[in-house]
């Protein structure tokens, strides 16, 4: 998959000089006919993005938003899926993270998605959050997150970039979790490989062959990580074509059958890679003290 055109100036990940940042709630973004509607203080979230007033994600007017888990995308940092009984080995030490998601066993998708974010710079096409976190229950290191926003005519581009602030390499996984409007002609094309198959917990055990997806949403049942994902996942309906490309390797597939939404989520690591055998052969990232790691996905936006 190739980068946007620009990507590697998107972001300056290793300034050490952070922007003067303020806390908005509501943003918003134009161009042409698609709007983007941002929540900085539900973890750095899209609210919403309409094509022409139709939703291209699951979408909430951002003065309705209660919490980002509602939202149309969050990011998931420093790690996507679940964390197998909130406990991981780390370079020879036990650490835990807290609960946070109703009763599952496991965390689940980090810690940025649930913490507010700060608004380093708007204008009517681009935005750029930052959230710094400081070591606590959740995740024991700190590090500083920058997403940035960039809204075209005809497609949304949003990066990441992650900063490690801890004094010794810390574990680190990034993605998107974006929801779709379910639609009675939703459907997916995507090139795959393999599939993750889980355990009853949720947790990723073993890779079957998985062939290509295109299929109906409603003929899918997948809450799964796939390996091999080529070239763009095409989602299509009745109202809107999309083309969903990104820097990161994995995506997860989640069709529930009684939910009026579906994700599609680029990631850079299997589901609960930390505690692995080989975490970095599954897409876990060692960052070293002020390393960035950053990530990139596209979303091309045209009506059926």
């Amino acid at each position: 998959m190739r980068a946007p055109v620009g990507a590697s100036c998107i972001i300056g990940c290793c300034d050490a000089t952070l922007l003067e940042t303020t806390i908005t709630p509501l943003l918003e973004l134009h161009a042409g006919e698609l709007r983007l509607a941002l929540r900085a203080d539900l973890g750095g979230c899209i609210a919403g993005l309409w094509l022409a007033g139709v939703p291209v994600l699951r979408s909430t007017e951002p003065a309705e938003l209660t919490m980002s888990r509602l939202s149309g995308c969050y990011p998931l940092v420093p790690y996507s899926g679940r964390l197998g009984y909130r406990r991981f080995q780390w370079r020879g030490q036990e650490h835990t993270t807290a609960p946070n998601f109703d009763d599952n066993p496991h965390s689940v998708h980090g810690v940025a998605w649930q913490r507010p974010w700060a608004v380093a710079s708007s204008s009517a096409t681009e935005a750029e959050l930052v959230y710094t976190h400081s070591a606590d229950a959740h995740w024991p290191f700190a590090f500083t997150l920058r997403q940035r926003f960039l809204l075209t005519p005809d497609a949304l581009e949003v990066h990441l970039s992650f900063t490690s602030d801890a004094p010794q390499p810390q574990p680190v996984g990034l993605g998107w979790h974006p929801y779709f409007p379910k639609r009675e002609r939703s459907h997916l094309q995507i090139e795959l490989s393999q599939r993750w198959d889980s355990d009853a917990s949720g947790l990723s055990t073993h890779t079957v062959p998985q062939p290509a997806i295109d299929a109906d949403v409603a003929e899918l049942a997948f809450d799964n990580c796939f390996e091999g994902w080529r070239g763009a996942a095409h989602i299509r309906d009745e109202e809107l074509s999309l083309q969903l490309t990104s820097s990161l390797p994995y995506l997860v597939v989640f069709t529930p059958d009684v939910k009026p939404y579906y994700c599609v989520e680029p990631v850079s690591h299997v589901s609960n890679a930390i505690q692995m055998a080989d975490p970095a052969a599954h897409g876990l990232r060692a960052v070293a003290p002020q390393e960035c790691f950053e990530a990139w996905m596209k979303l091309a936006v045209a009506r059926a």
